[in-house]
């Protein structure tokens, strides 16, 4: 039985539906539990805030430091601590409002080291994404077997391969507003077909 073996790859654009805010409370203070005591009452503060906006288990810390702190000329001064926590949001819209709270909230405390927007629910991107990947080996198999002069049969075996998000394509963050744009982000998949050659 004559066979021939392809891989189909296909792709599905879906919009983020959700948003990963990172941010960190730090102050700087003369001794350690200054400092630890001032990254912790603006810890709090970002947590009251932050459940206005989400639920209390998507607020969690993700790291405690504290430091020696220099001058411009290196001389020791004071310590710096550090509270960072990651934030969940549902929504795109309120991670933007969670921005603008926590600056008015926390004030120059305050550090966001970023926002990543994800697909909550990635399921119907999958099966769109799969679809496209079997269609497009349905392709190259039919002419694969044009070209051997064969006619295409029935699939014997398939085999799916991974799915992968790419980076959301247009998506920024406004300064000004504390707005977030989507954009959109491709989720792809591959599969691998043999098909029987008639």
């Amino acid at each position: 039985m004559r066979t021939v073996s392809v891989t189909g790859h296909g792709e599905a654009r879906v919009v983020p539906d959700s948003a990963v805010v990172r941010v960190a409370a730090a102050h700087r203070a003369d001794g350690v539990a200054d400092a630890l005591g001032g990254a912790d009452s603006a810890a709090r503060q970002v947590i009251a805030t932050a459940g206005e906006f989400t639920t209390p288990e998507r607020i969690a810390t993700s790291s405690v430091q504290i430091w020696s702190d220099h001058d411009q000329q290196g001389n020791p001064s004071g310590f710096r601590a550090r509270h960072a926590l990651t934030v969940r949001c549902a929504d795109v819209a309120a991670a933007g409002g969670l921005l603008s709270a926590l600056a008015e909230a926390v004030g120059d405390r305050l550090e966001v080291e970023g926002v990543s927007l994800e697909v909550a629910d990635q399921v119907a991107g999958q099966r769109a994404a799969r679809e496209a990947a079997y269609a497009d080996a349905v392709d190259r198999a039919t002419q694969l077997a044009t070209l051997a002069g064969a006619e295409l049969g029935e699939p014997q075996e398939v085999v799916e391969g991974g799915f992968a998000t790419g980076p959301p394509r247009a998506a920024k963050l406004m300064a000004e507003s504390a707005s977030l744009a989507p954009g959109e982000t491709a989720v792809s998949a591959s599969v691998t077909v043999t098909f029987r050659l008639r």
